[in-house]
């Protein structure tokens, strides 16, 4: 009889121990919010890409995911600090801890979806191709080189369709390519063609002739990530109370909001 008291009164402590243990453990637990706020900075992986992230005169960075993400940071009560990241590396700067989000007009692609925690989408985007005005009348793609950022959707929509392409860094050197002729075409957001191509710009002998896709852009944090929930609470707020669609007229994009 001793023996058996002896023994349930074991066990009775070897179970609160466990449970000791367990408990102490969810005490412990850090998310994606406490390591940003203990660091007392967002670290936000871009590409430089007008109108959503672009540097003004001064060097700073500047655009309607850039402004966003300041202003989300704030809403932390931490910093934004941008780290301009290998595209086609995004998911491993994240997964390495790098960077805290991918937040650069950032197609939601099925891929991304699976390798992130993404936020609802944000921003309508498309697939576009851009070509020299001289080159626009006859256009045949199957005999065109396309530059494409790696690891972009316009990448993506170039194999599927086994068109000959050349990867570069960022879809700036994608326009780079077609400008100096060294490329053909290249395939880039509608966004960023309305903003850098054209009548004013700097690029006034391109044009986009042709729209491949629709898209929708979204934020991408690691997974399982608390901050993709509390980013769609923010931008709820900011949808409800006009400023997201302010934001976006400064940029010249608000035609492209999703309603949230």
């Amino acid at each position: 009889m001793k023996q058996t008291i002896a023994f349930f009164l074991t066990a009775l402590l070897l179970i609160g121990a466990a449970f000791g243990c367990t408990a102490q453990a969810a005490q412990t637990e850090v998310t994606d919010s406490d390591t940003i706020q203990s660091n007392g900075k967002l670290i936000v992986g871009i590409t430089e890409f007008a109108p959503m992230d672009y540097r003004d005169e001064a060097g700073n960075w500047i655009g309607f995911d850039a402004d966003l993400s300041k202003a989300f940071a704030e809403s932390l009560g931490v910093t934004a600090e941008f780290v301009v990241i290998d595209w086609d590396s995004k998911t491993m700067e994240l997964d390495a801890g790098n960077i805290d989000c991918v937040w650069n007009g950032m197609t939601l692609t099925d891929g991304v979806k699976a390798a992130m925690e993404t936020s609802k989408p944000y921003c309508g985007n498309a697939q576009v191709i851009v070509v020299s005005k001289d080159a626009a009348d006859g256009f045949d793609a199957s005999s065109t080189v396309f530059a494409v950022e790696a690891g972009s959707a316009g990448e993506e929509i170039a194999l599927e369709n086994e068109w000959q392409v050349v990867s570069v860094q960022a879809q700036a050197d994608a326009l780079l390519e077609v400008a100096a002729g060294t490329s053909g075409a290249c395939i880039i957001d509608q966004l960023m063609a309305g903003a850098m191509i054209g009548a004013g710009t700097s690029y006034e002998n391109l044009v986009s002739i042709q729209a491949l896709n629709e898209e929708q852009y979204g934020v991408g944090f690691r997974k399982g990530s608390d901050l993709a929930a509390m980013l769609d609470t923010f931008l709820d707020g900011m949808f409800a109370d006009g400023s997201l669609a302010a934001l976006a007229k400064t940029y010249g994009i608000d035609a492209a909001l999703i309603a949230r």
